[in-house]
């Protein structure tokens, strides 16, 4: 089904509170009590709510076929890919965009077809190039003047002509993170726009028989809720689609502006909905071709946090607390969870903010000042620096931190050798294990005892 108003807060559609107040109550998403989760799989717990993924992706593709005839919408696997999400996009018929050998070869073993496949990395090895090009991926979003040839060298060693696409850098800057804006100059992606380098890519590829230019590409940068600088970057990268008609004329058939739509993480904050950038993108899209000329091209879109972020929720179990005197007199408690920055290192990475509910039951106890504390050997290990949670909030209690969809998991790291959490999707009261939880065998399974090797 499409819904009738794109779901734009920081939970899932099918997230309740049972007797809910303004820190929480007893969770239940998809009908699965957030007790029952833990108690059946264990904390900490990553849980999307299936119908939500395919409530979002639908919402996403049908704001494309509005406005555009000829469309693509790629999922963008970086924010999180599993076999089991491989075949929900499947299922969906959308695209898959993956950005390294591993992620590819995820989509493959979900019998993912390839020809929907688009392959982005700025450094992709010769490896995954072949990996790619045997396996039949519809196109390689070339990303530097060395990957040219790279590409190149390798279709023509497989007697394949490889359809890509060139990533080009429009000089466009967005309100959002520094480590997370990559269409300004000085930045690793990307052919750039205003320096030349984007035509002299073009006309490379052009020379290379092996190669097959189909479109270009831009990514401006990710959880961005501003429609002006995709309307920007649209209009110089159509501008370029001009300028090569102008030079050979024809015409390159694709455009893909990709992703970068910001989500909810707070209660204050209100995710950027399809019905809102599809159609002002489009807009200026459809003036833009009429003025130079040109025909409208096929629109791909990569959409990832703003699909699978809202789906999923962490669920903690609350471990220890302290209350710290500050400076002011005032008192903070201190909340330790049994995970932290190795399942969402994105606070300590660049400061991104998430709520937390308790999920285990109601409170009418007084508020405190609260930091969220995650269980590693690191002072940076803090989930939320600063929230107001019950003060009765003691060991046992679960809390819940929702919109972790995007680059929790798929970020996730095992340092203090702590395993990585399952993954268990829910829909209509049922609750599937889609990725296990790390043991501690696992842990283990990687240190070798071998004799040392003489080398010259």
């Amino acid at each position: 089904m499409t819904p009738n108003k794109y779901p734009t807060s920081l939970f899932s559609s099918n997230l309740e509170f049972k007797n809910e107040n303004t820190y929480g109550g007893q969770l239940s998403i998809a009908g699965c009590s957030a007790e029952s989760l833990v108690k059946e799989f264990g904390s900490p717990l990553y849980v999307i709510d299936q119908d939500d993924f395919y409530l979002r992706t639908k919402a996403w593709k049908s704001a494309l076929d509005n406005e555009f005839e000829s469309n693509n919408l790629y999922y963008a696997a970086k924010s999180f890919i599993s076999i089991e999400v491989a075949k929900w996009l499947k299922e969906l018929n959308v695209g898959l965009d993956v950005c390294s050998g591993g992620e590819l070869l995820v989509a493959l073993a979900a019998k993912f077809p390839a020809a929907n496949i688009e392959f982005h990395g700025n450094n992709k090895s010769e490896s995954e190039i072949k990996l790619a090009i045997d396996s039949g991926v519809g196109v390689i979003v070339i990303d530097s003047f060395d990957e040219i040839k790279r590409v190149s060298s390798i279709a023509k060693s497989s007697k394949k002509v490889q359809k890509v696409y060139l990533r080009l850098t429009p000089g466009v800057e967005v309100h959002t993170h520094e480590f997370i804006s990559t269409a300004h100059e000085d930045v690793k992606f990307g052919f750039s726009i205003a320096s030349g380098s984007a035509n002299d890519a073009i006309d490379k590829c052009m020379n290379e028989s092996s190669l097959e230019l189909a479109g270009i590409h831009c990514h401006i940068g990710s959880q961005i809720f501003e429609v002006d600088g995709f309307i920007t970057a649209a209009q110089r990268l159509l501008e370029v689609l001009a300028s090569f008609k102008n030079k050979y004329g024809k015409e390159l058939a694709e455009l893909n502006i990709g992703g970068g739509y910001g989500i909810a993480y707070t209660r204050d904050e209100v995710a950027i909905s399809p019905e809102l950038v599809i159609p002002a993108v489009a807009k200026i899209i459809k003036s833009e071709c009429q003025r130079l000329k040109i025909s409208i091209p096929k629109i791909s879109i990569e959409p990832g946090r703003a699909i699978v972020g809202p789906t999923t929720t962490t669920i903690y179990e609350v471990g220890t607390s302290k209350d710290v005197t500050l400076e002011d007199g005032s008192i903070r408690r201190y909340i330790s969870v049994d995970g932290g920055m190795s399942d969402n290192i994105r606070p300590a990475l660049y400061g991104a903010t998430y709520s937390a509910y308790l999920a285990n039951r109601t409170s009418t106890a007084n508020i405190i000042k609260t930091r969220v504390v995650g269980k590693h050997c690191e002072s940076g290990d803090v989930l939320i620096s600063n929230i107001d949670l019950p003060d009765d909030i003691k060991s046992g209690d679960l809390l819940a931190t929702p919109a972790t969809g995007a680059y929790g998991r798929s970020m996730a790291s095992n340092y203090n050798h702590i395993p990585r959490p399952a993954v268990v999707s829910v829909q209509k009261g049922s609750a599937k294990l889609i990725l296990r939880r790390e043991n501690e065998q696992d842990l283990l399974n990687l240190d070798v005892d071998q004799a040392p090797r003489q080398l010259s």
